[in-house]
């Protein structure tokens, strides 16, 4: 076609005289050479695709090459840097960070607490951050900022700065924002003119050996153990605050006995004295285990954990501390509602503006704060992965019809599934115990982790136990467990504005209200803003849990057929009922210090029952 539309348009367009003279030339040229019609095609289809180009860049069409996302490589932080890099950190109360700069100062490392994050650092993380995010990822990062800018204003060059600190903080990935948080992280420190500065991550999901590839921060039997005592200690000395404070005689005596107790225990934890079994065991038996580099490596390896748990310098630690808040005296005929606090992990733990101060305003408005410890949130880590393993087993079987006499590969793959089952079962024991353990030498004022199968049983029927994100069922499950065992008044739940696994637990919660009439439960968005709301809103529900609270008491004291003048004189005559560390014991069903105590004391005067001792007392 192209052919024949090109003659004809030589016939159409051929001038008068020219016929003859083209007839001569087209008997003068070679057939072989004339072929350039090719070159014709060859136009069209240039211009063509040309215009075809045109086209798609007016209408915004244009195929760019795929660019994949990696991961930024950052500088590592080696061992030869550990003299001079500080390791800053913060999140946790003031007591676990205390705790935690203790165990890797004494393990050789330069570490460093960062100041508790304000509302000034909310700002700094917004400004500089995304739009959406956490506000537990804006206070974190807008306080680091903060906290590099207030060294640039002592001198401190911010090429020294990125030389010589580096930041250490959680990691995760899953179906909430907590993913997201290194990057973004490093987007607001690359914003605020910090960029290239270091961020070290410690995967919740893969524990302290996953915190880099980073030799700088190697994980050691000292660091491992002393971690697992520190978190424990922070998590007991910090339920004791606040058992003991709301009912203190002397204003204030709580906060100087605690900070006496976190300055011992941190000092201890500092500079105690390291397990080496070339050290400890006899010269003839260190001469033979010098020369046996293996044998000498599992033998210390072990006598570390040891030293870490039973060390009489630790008990010893320990039973200083509660002598010394035995000191403070408290009056436990004081009314007051217990609430129990749940939520997000970051938004039920910090003390700071992060959460509206809601610990401080609860106690200034008369009530109790039973606090969440950080170790109930590593045994749920435990369960749920153990629990995932027992969903999983049928899955890795090599050959899913096997026939019977393939039982090698049955038991081979039966038994891979056993030995990570007894893992993180005996993980999971080994925390609990040891947090017992810390609670008991300190006073056993302070309760056991609750336990994670049985607030998994609890919030199945309303929150599918194996649901990832955030605190998965343990909303649910806490808000049950806590209220039907009589454990508390009220249910409060914290947690930062739009965070969607807590907002899927507050959508369930309206039907496990409705299935348990007698829950008070509170959900509270937390951000930097709205904090007169919130305390609005608090308000309201503490008052439904104060009258709770006011007609248990009223019903145990009117049992007893006492005054409460009575019971105050009884108490006022026996120096261990003004113990903060007195055992009363709690009845089935009543939640509140005082109604328990007047209940105890009315026996203790009837002679039903005989004064408790003490801890530490013979």
């Amino acid at each position: 076609m192209a052919v024949l539309s090109l003659r004809a348009s030589t016939q159409i367009f051929r001038q008068p005289g020219q016929e003859r003279d083209s007839e001569k030339m087209s008997c003068a040229i070679n057939p072989a050479d004339s072929l350039p019609l090719p070159l014709v095609e060859a136009e069209i289809a240039r211009r063509v695709a040309a215009e075809r180009s045109r086209l798609e860049q007016a209408a915004g069409l244009v195929e760019r090459p795929i660019v994949h996302f990696r991961r930024p490589v950052e500088r590592p932080f080696i061992a030869e840097e550990r003299d001079r890099v500080t390791i800053l950190f913060g999140g946790f109360t003031w007591k676990h960070e205390r705790f935690v700069e203790a165990v890797f100062r004494g393990c050789g490392y330069r570490f460093q607490m960062l100041p508790n994050p304000n509302v000034a650092a909310f700002q700094t993380g917004k400004e500089y951050g995304n739009n959406g995010q956490c506000n537990p990822t804006y206070f974190t990062v807008g306080n680091l900022i903060e906290f590099l800018r207030s060294l640039q204003a002592r001198g401190v060059s911010r090429q020294e700065i990125l030389d010589n600190y580096i930041f250490f903080t959680a990691g995760s990935c899953g179906p909430c924002r907590f993913g997201t948080y290194e990057s973004e992280y490093r987007m607001a420190l690359e914003n605020a003119g910090f960029g290239g500065f270091r961020v070290l991550l410690f995967q919740q999901d893969h524990g302290i050996n996953a915190l880099s590839g980073n030799p700088g921060l190697r994980f050691s039997v000292d660091l491992g153990m002393g971690q697992l005592n520190a978190v424990n200690l922070g998590d007991v000395i910090n339920d004791l605050v606040y058992q003991i404070r709301p009912y203190e005689v002397v204003p204030g005596a709580t906060n100087q006995a605690i900070k006496e107790v976190v300055d011992r225990l941190s000092d201890f934890l500092e500079h105690r004295q390291r397990y080496e079994i070339l050290e400890r065991a006899p010269g003839w038996i260190s001469r033979r285990l010098a020369r046996n580099k293996k044998l000498k490596s599992s033998l210390t390896t072990l006598g570390k954990i040891l030293d870490h748990l039973y060390a009489e310098a630790f008990l010893k630690a320990m039973r200083l501390a509660r002598e010394r808040l035995n000191q403070v005296e408290v009056d436990h005929t004081r009314v007051k509602p217990i609430v129990k606090i749940t939520g997000e992990f970051w938004a039920q733990l910090t003390e700071s503006d992060g959460n509206f101060n809601m610990f401080t305003f609860l106690e200034q408005e008369g009530a109790q704060v039973y606090v969440e410890p950080i170790g109930g949130w590593i045994t749920y880590l435990l369960y749920e992965a153990r629990a995932a393993a027992e969903e999983r087993k049928g899955l890795d079987v090599p050959h899913p019809g096997a026939r019977w006499w393939e039982w090698k590969k049955q038991l081979a793959n039966d038994w891979k599934f056993r030995k990570k089952w007894l893992l993180l079962r005996l993980s999971e024991g080994i925390w609990n115990r040891q947090h017992a353990r810390t609670a008991r030498h300190l006073g056993g004022l302070t309760p056991r982790l609750a336990p994670q199968s049985e607030l998994a049983r609890m919030a199945h029927p309303f929150y599918h136990s194996l649901a990832r994100g955030g605190e998965g069922h343990l909303e649910v499950g806490k808000n049950v467990y806590y209220t039907t065992h009589g454990l508390c008044h009220m249910v409060l739940a914290l947690k930062p504005f739009g965070c969607m696994p807590s907002s899927q637990s507050d959508g369930v919660q309206s039907a496990v209200v409705n299935r348990f009439p007698q829950m008070i439960f509170l959900p509270i968005e937390t951000s930097g803003e709205g904090e007169i709301n919130a305390h609005s809103r608090m308000q309201m529900a503490l008052g439904e849990a104060k009258i709770k609270a006011k007609v248990e008491f009223e019903q145990a004291l009117a049992s007893t057929g006492k005054k409460l003048d009575e019971i105050k004189a009884y108490a006022a005559e026996h120096r261990q009922l003004r113990s903060p560390f007195y055992p009363v014991p709690r009845r089935r069903g009543v939640a509140g210090v005082a109604a328990n105590f007047v209940l105890h004391v009315s026996n203790l005067m009837d002679g039903k029952a005989r004064l408790a001792k003490l801890p530490g007392e013979n």
